[in-house]
């Protein structure tokens, strides 16, 4: 199999990925950018859910789960390396889930990699997450607890937080 993309074309649609997934995480753009950089019929493998198919799917997961409180707190998602495979259009990049500063300067997060198939257009067909969600699991509440030492979380993080004890 060979595509029809440029080694270009194929990096300016990670960047632009990339660079969309940035803006969301940071509340400076928004999660239906990134969700509008998929084709009609595009899946998205999220291991601990299943396959979205379609944006109305991956919209539906995206917004409640990184625009809302813990996911929210997760506002950057550097990457580490990319590479393209320009014969088949793919795109593998591993990325940090950086979760914000607790308030003592910290780095907190954990890492995925994200596997992207191009289907032109600037549009992807398919993302595959891979990641240990042990890492996510270890890591959110490790996250919360120091966030909550140093009285950094807002009074809806501190709620969620308190709701969630209640009910465990």
């Amino acid at each position: 199999m060979s595509n029809t993309w440029s080694r270009e074309e194929l990096e300016s649609a990670f960047q632009t990925w990339h660079s969309t997934v940035a803006r969301a995480a940071s509340g400076e753009g928004s999660w239906r950018e990134f969700v509008d950089l998929f084709t009609p019929d595009a899946e998205y493998h999220e291991q601990m859910v299943g396959v979205l198919k379609g944006p109305d799917a991956i919209w539906a997961w995206v917004e409640p789960t990184l625009a809302t409180f813990p996911g929210a707190a997760m506002t950057s998602f550097p990457a580490y390396w990319h590479l393209i495979d320009d014969v088949n259009g793919v795109i593998v990049v591993k990325l940090n889930n950086l979760m914000r500063d607790p308030g003592d300067g910290a780095q907190m997060g954990a890492d995925n990699i994200s596997i992207l198939t191009y289907a032109g257009g600037g549009k992807f067909s398919k993302e595959e997450d891979v990641y240990d969600p042990a890492e996510f699991v270890k890591l959110v509440p490790e996250w919360i607890e120091r966030a909550v030492q140093l009285g950094t979380l807002s009074a809806d993080e501190l709620a969620w937080c308190q709701q969630q004890a209640a009910s465990a």
